[in-house]
């Protein structure tokens, strides 16, 4: 569904500019939940610029269902972390998730089904006349979730989308997203600091390496679903998934940290 092909992106001028990423080199699959993980400042939200089209590469390839990344593809959704500052103050609920349709679906019945089923997927059925500013932050993402699925992408990009929330919210809303993947058979890119959240929802975990970016690891999460907050972190395959991309992070960050970024490139 997803492909990079070697795919670099240097800031500024090719002799002196700042490489952020480096060579970058993997696929995702169609239904696929994979998360990226990475020490602070690696550059994991370049990357999903990159894959959503923002940015444009400086070498390789980036391609969506075989068709080549050149501008933001129609068959991509993102969702950011900064929920107040994507979301129309002045917009109710379904306004809000109705709005990137209305360019897309020119019938205005169909868009209003396509904003119910998806306000009612992320548990907001009765919101649709509040705004905004009248929700908590929970709900306030959880609005702009509901806004990508109306879309219907294929893929849905997120961009560290829970950081901002307190534990038992964002507990709630990665149970959402493995909803969501299963009911709308999408394909999911997550972008996180979390490491339990990284391995909860994952098929995959990517572990970037220190700037310049690169896979330091592409590790598989053979967990049971459906996935439980409790039951799932007591397993013993969890604790060792965990352990595993924690010590990979910790050894990027104290590479970043003592500026000896070539030792694992």
């Amino acid at each position: 569904m997803l492909a990079l092909k070697n795919v670099s992106k240097r800031y500024g001028d090719a002799a002196t500019g700042t490489l952020a990423v480096k060579d970058l080199t993997f696929t995702v699959g169609e239904n696929e939940v994979v998360t990226i993980v990475g020490p602070s400042g690696c550059g994991k939200t370049t990357v999903l610029k990159l894959m959503a089209g923002l940015l444009e590469p400086s070498s390789g390839s980036i391609t969506v269902d075989g068709q080549e990344v050149v501008r933001p593809p129609e068959a991509v959704a993102l969702v950011f972390q900064d929920y107040v500052n994507s979301l129309y103050p002045w917009m109710t609920v379904g306004q809000n998730v109705e709005f990137p349709l209305t360019r897309k679906v020119r019938d205005r019945a169909a868009r209003r089904d396509r904003v119910a089923t998806a306000v009612e997927s992320v548990g907001l059925a009765g919101f649709e006349d509040r705004y905004p500013w009248q929700l908590s932050g929970g709900m306030q993402q959880r609005v702009a979730i509901a806004r990508g699925l109306a879309y219907q992408p294929q893929i849905l990009l997120m961009d560290e989308p829970f950081g901002a929330l307190d534990a038992q919210t964002r507990a709630d809303l990665e149970d959402l997203v493995l909803q969501v993947r299963h009911a709308f058979k999408i394909t999911i890119v997550f972008v996180t600091h979390d490491i339990d959240e990284s391995v909860y929802l994952a098929d995959r975990v990517l572990v970037m390496g220190p700037r310049p970016t690169f896979i330091e690891a592409d590790l598989a999460v053979d967990l049971p679903s459906p996935r439980d907050q409790i039951e799932t972190k007591e397993l013993s395959e969890f604790a060792r998934v965990r352990g595993d991309v924690y010590r990979r992070i910790r050894r990027s960050s104290e590479l970043m940290r003592t500026g000896n970024t070539q030792a694992t490139t």
